[in-house]
């Protein structure tokens, strides 16, 4: 298992990250507007394409593997948690 940051121009709060978002990992958290976390399997390369593809054109879109557990504020609740759940 691979924890994802993925950031986007697009605002991704009004997604339905279940149906919206749908592709080749468990799990998707969106943490602010242009930030999410993705709890996969796949290859950087899989998941930044089935991202890629999931968002409307022309939108900036950056994916990295997280390393270690981030420190962060400000997200949406609980995303702290589900972060340390994977990688603390």
């Amino acid at each position: 298992m691979t924890v994802y940051v993925a950031w986007t121009s697009a605002d991704l709060r009004d997604v339905d990250s279940s149906t919206d978002l749908a592709g080749p990992w468990r799990e998707v958290v969106v943490a602010a507007g242009g930030l999410a976390f993705v709890d996969a399997d796949e290859t950087l390369s899989a998941v930044y394409h089935a991202l890629k593809w999931s968002l409307p054109p022309g939108v900036a879109l950056v994916v990295a593997p997280v390393g270690d557990l981030p420190k962060a504020k400000g997200l949406a609740p609980g995303t702290n948690r589900w972060l340390r759940a994977r990688l603390g």
